[in-house]
């Protein structure tokens, strides 16, 4: 990508953290991105078609892999937390008011895979994860899919609860916030 279709992306993702997707028009990205309204059409033709080509970009997208949870201990607390710790490294409170903005009508048929593909891979790790832990006699015979769909909620709600009112409503720090969930999952299905 050239350097004017990266000043257009980052234009436009800047305006949708700031006011929305269906708030950010064409004419302040082409402001804010120092150029001509219609280079921002002749690159990328329509507005949607920047976002999605921003949300492949590093800067717009969070790095989450299978790899980023690969380094498995098979110590149920340790492994949790790596899981949690890994996650919120990736998907900050940027890219969460990011996502939350891309969910408008006129965007998210767009989006949704693309926002939906970073969660889903960290819960298809855990529910593995939690599968082999449950196989080698290290969890109790639960229902694993739902306490690694309880481990997403937790992981990605305290990175909502930070983006949408800062410290404000959970209060404790991430550390503090991330063995205080790993202790309580882990009391409910250590053996």
């Amino acid at each position: 990508m050239d350097k004017t279709s990266e000043r257009i992306v980052d234009a436009t993702m800047e305006l949708i953290l700031e006011c929305g997707y269906p708030a950010a028009t064409t004419k302040d990205i082409a402001e804010r991105a120092g150029v001509n309204e219609c280079t921002v059409f002749r690159k990328f033709g329509e507005k949607k078609d920047i976002v999605v080509r921003g949300m492949e970009l590093p800067r717009w997208h969070p790095n989450v892999t299978e790899t980023s949870f690969s380094d498995i201990s098979f110590d149920l607390r340790a492994d949790l937390t790596m899981f949690m710790e890994n996650y919120m490294r990736e998907v900050t409170p940027e890219f969460v008011k990011l996502s939350v903005g891309l969910r408008s009508p006129q965007i998210y048929p767009y989006t949704a895979p693309l926002i939906m593909d970073t969660p889903r891979i960290f819960l298809d790790a855990v529910k593995k994860y939690l599968r082999d832990m449950r196989a080698l006699g290290k969890v109790a015979d639960k229902d694993v899919d739902r306490i690694a769909e309880a481990l997403l909620s937790a992981t990605f709600g305290y990175i909502f609860l930070v983006a949408s009112f800062g410290d404000d409503l959970v209060g404790k720090d991430k550390e503090s916030y991330i063995a205080s969930t790993v202790d309580a999952l882990t009391g409910g299905i250590s053996t």
